[in-house]
């Protein structure tokens, strides 16, 4: 697992939080800022994991 995987991770699970804080204060921008953290940290977490795949492939 590299430094992006752990990143896009992080990302998401903070992204988890402020959304359901989000629905706890029914506060719609946080629970569309936890969305997009979410999605940040998926197209990360995939971006290590192609970085991963071409250096397992060299």
């Amino acid at each position: 697992m590299n430094d992006d995987q752990v990143k896009g991770k992080r990302k998401q699970t903070k992204g988890d939080l402020k959304k359901g804080l989000g629905k706890l204060t029914n506060d719609d921008s946080k629970i569309a800022e936890g969305e997009r953290d979410k999605d940040k940290g998926k197209v990360q977490e995939k971006f290590g994991d192609v970085k991963e795949s071409f250096k397992k492939s060299w």
